[in-house]
């Protein structure tokens, strides 16, 4: 009689539990893994926003996790770390000593060592303050993206070295220690995505708030024009973008993920033919 499939093992496939980050466990993070896996699967990796529902995004992406062979890893940025009344933390990857781009890194790297998946690049999506956290990490780490989707992000960064960090880059090299490397930037494929309704402002314009600082005002009043303005952002840097403009969509982010599926499937689809990204 063949001994039963140990329980650890049976949730290593599928939707998985919630695991603490071996490198901080103050973070976690959850799966969706294909039963069937072959070496080099790609990761897609789905970041939150300020609510926090990872797991809906993780089970949203489920269907699509199947379909094209991709291991999806959600993680968890916990609100309050350090600070009890913090929401924003991991939006600006840097936040009192935590380095929430090196957070995200482990847990790759944690998968890549139960799985044969390829960690050395992988696809990132993220939507409001993950939008937000998916374009700075895509500044700091190109190498890393085989594609970025930046979801309605309600606070944007420039390529802009007039401008102080976060607004912009003056701070950049001094705060994380490398300078940005525009041309491998522009290596990258790029997707922005916005529903048309997504035009309320109570959460994006608020003077005093610790997410604020002057000058955020004059990227545009609402999210759509705010990813506007970081497109033209891009464009003037030799970036190329895919912008989609959902119709009918306010700020729902299980709602502009059809876009993003698409997106990653055509990149995926071509690097497992060996095309270049178009």
């Amino acid at each position: 009689m063949t001994p039963p499939e140990p329980t650890s093992a049976r949730w290593s496939r599928g939707s998985t539990p919630v695991f603490a980050s071996r490198h901080d466990q103050r973070f976690s993070y959850c799966l969706h893994v294909p039963e069937n896996l072959a070496p080099g699967t790609p990761i897609v990796v789905v970041v939150h926003g300020t609510e926090r529902n990872f797991l809906l995004y993780r089970d949203h992406l489920r269907p699509f996790a199947e379909e094209h062979g991709v291991v999806v890893l959600a993680p968890l940025f916990p609100a309050g770390i350090i600070d009890p009344g913090d929401l924003h933390n991991y939006k600006f990857l840097d936040y009192q000593g935590i380095r929430y781009d090196q957070v995200l890194l482990s847990m790759v790297d944690e998968v890549a060592q139960r799985y044969p998946v390829d960690a050395g690049q992988f696809y990132l999506h993220g939507f409001s303050g993950g939008g937000q956290f998916a374009h700075r990490f895509f500044y700091l780490h190109p190498d890393r993206l085989a594609g970025v989707s930046i979801g309605a992000p309600g606070r944007i960064t420039r390529l802009d070295d007039t401008l102080p960090w976060w607004l912009g880059t003056a701070d950049f090299e001094k705060t994380f220690g490398q300078p940005i490397d525009v041309e491998a930037l522009r290596r990258v494929p790029v997707l922005m995505v916005v529903g048309d309704q997504d035009v309320e402002t109570w959460e994006i314009t608020n003077p005093g708030e610790p997410n604020w600082m002057a000058g955020a005002e004059l990227t545009g009043d609402t999210r759509v024009e705010r990813l506007k303005t970081l497109e033209r952002d891009f464009t003037a840097h030799g970036i190329t973008v895919r912008f989609e403009l959902v119709p009918g969509v306010s700020h729902h982010g299980s709602q502009v993920l059809s876009p993003v599926r698409d997106f990653f499937a055509e990149l995926i689809d071509a690097r497992r033919r060996g095309e270049e990204p178009s």
